[in-house]
């Protein structure tokens, strides 16, 4: 339970927390802290993409009080984070899961797997953050990996053996938190930026 400076108090923050919604935030958070010191040091400029809604209803009490009751996802999101890396345009997806042996495919829309898919096509470089929570484990996985990976199997999840034998786990460390770019320098561009 919170006490807010109006003496209110507020019991639905754990219940939040734990709920299905939640899934995701620390993750979420940490690449967000993560793009944030990038965009700090001008080493990349990389965003959260918004979801883009559609408002449906708005409770207007007073001027200053308007608040949503109800609104929409407008068309299906794309990926999470965009944006440029070393002249390359950079697209991903950050995936969690509590799952001990896999990763569940239908976390992956087919519209975002088409999207990473185009975004390979036209020159960018497209991948997955994934942590698995209970071993507290980041891998990068990239694009074109995963869709070798469904293209020759008709599993509906990636086992967790299978990704930490063809993703690139990333370390934690305070700053960044995911350095994932670390990743991207060490395997595509091989210290062509030193």
């Amino acid at each position: 339970m919170i006490n807010y400076p109006n003496r209110k108090q507020n019991q639905n923050i754990v219940t939040k927390i734990k709920s299905h919604s939640y899934r995701g935030a620390n993750l979420e958070d940490d690449l967000n802290q993560t793009n944030q010191y990038y965009l700090d040091l001008n080493k990349a400029n990389i965003h959260k993409k918004p979801t883009p809604i559609m408002v449906v209803k708005v409770d207007y009490p007073s001027r200053n009080k308007a608040k949503i009751v109800e609104a929409y996802y407008k068309v299906p999101s794309t990926t999470d984070y965009n944006g440029v890396y070393r002249s390359k345009a950079i697209d991903f997806e950050a995936k969690e899961t509590n799952s001990q042996t896999a990763l569940p495919l239908k976390n992956i829309h087919p519209h975002q797997l088409e999207h990473m898919r185009n975004v390979e096509y036209h020159g960018g470089i497209s991948f997955i953050i994934i942590r698995f929570v209970y071993y507290n484990e980041t891998y990068l996985l990239y694009f074109k990996d995963l869709d070798l990976f469904m293209k020759s199997n008709d599993r509906k999840s990636v086992p967790y053996a299978w990704i930490k034998e063809n993703a690139y786990l990333i370390p934690f460390s305070l700053t960044p938190p995911i350095h994932y770019l670390k990743v991207l320098d060490e395997t595509l561009f091989k210290g062509e930026f030193k």
